[in-house]
């Protein structure tokens, strides 16, 4: 039995299943780790979220910004609602049950055997692994709960974008938010820099790529994650970057989780659905 863990799908489905099939993947047997941003800009986000939660428990998915995206709009948030390309999700016969799925998914997934975890953006400095698995749960509960719509309303903004143990409420909640879904700059005390997003090197000097803060809580745990098509397939600092921007025309990238550390398995290159910028 194998574990593998891919990168952004968002709606590529025909890629998925072609990279799979060339990693031989079997669904009886092998699992699969998704490190979230399953749909929207892509061509086929409804088939590829039909497939994911028909795997059943073979398939581990964390949620991705998109995918919140997706469960806003499907509550009535339309604030961020002309760019998008999931109306055959918001308007198939199963959008309950899928949406009632992609809901109950988690922020970070972490495996005791593999001794990996997964989120989808990345950490704030100040979080060791005890403390991200505790926010994490704090916004699956919420998410959840009978009133995951009013939060679902809330849930856009950039603010508050330094931790505190003592936020609260909506904004303690779109912290976390942020931090599993969007994150990939910071300062070197923590603050969230979230419109920043430049190809790693061109970036402002005070702006450091979230694992590579020093002194990191986090440092220790092995991390995969994924949201960041310009960074592209990197392994260092103890964390796996995985979005090879296959809706770009990037690639769609699989690697093998094991014990000791993931092995790159193979990148299935993406004729690209989108342009970037």
């Amino acid at each position: 039995m194998a574990t593998y863990a891919i990168g952004d799908i968002q709606g590529c489905y025909d890629e998925l299943r072609r990279l799979l099939d060339h990693i031989e993947f079997d669904p009886a047997t092998d699992k699969l780790w998704s490190v979230g941003d399953l749909v929207n800009r892509g061509p086929e986000s409804l088939a590829v979220l039909r497939w994911l939660k028909a795997l059943g428990e073979q398939a581990v998915v964390v949620l991705g910004n998109h995918d919140l995206h997706l469960l806003a709009l499907a509550a009535g948030n339309h604030r961020r609602a002309k760019s998008h390309t999931m109306d055959d999700v918001l308007s198939a016969p199963d959008r309950d049950e899928l949406l009632h799925w992609l809901r109950h998914r988690p922020l970070l997934h972490y495996s005791d055997h593999k001794r990996f975890a997964m989120i989808h953006a990345g950490l704030p400095p100040q979080w060791d692994l005890t403390l991200a698995r505790a926010c994490a749960a704090e916004l699956e509960l919420e998410l959840r709960g009978p009133g995951y719509a009013d939060f679902l309303h809330a849930i856009y903004g950039d603010l508050p974008d330094l931790w505190s143990d003592d936020l609260r409420g909506v904004d303690r909640l779109r912290f976390i938010t942020n931090c599993f879904t969007r994150l990939r700059y910071c300062t070197a005390n923590g603050r969230l820099l979230l419109h920043e997003s430049a190809i790693p090197g061109s970036q402002p000097d005070h702006a450091l790529p979230w694992y590579k803060v020093p002194g990191r809580a986090s440092r220790e745990t092995r991390i995969l994650f994924g949201h960041w098509s310009t960074l592209g397939y990197a392994a260092e600092h103890n964390v796996w970057a995985l979005d090879t921007g296959c809706v770009w025309g990037g690639s769609l990238t699989a690697v093998r989780i094991c014990r000791k550390r993931p092995i790159k398995v193979y990148d299935l290159d993406c004729p690209g659905h989108r342009k970037p910028g």
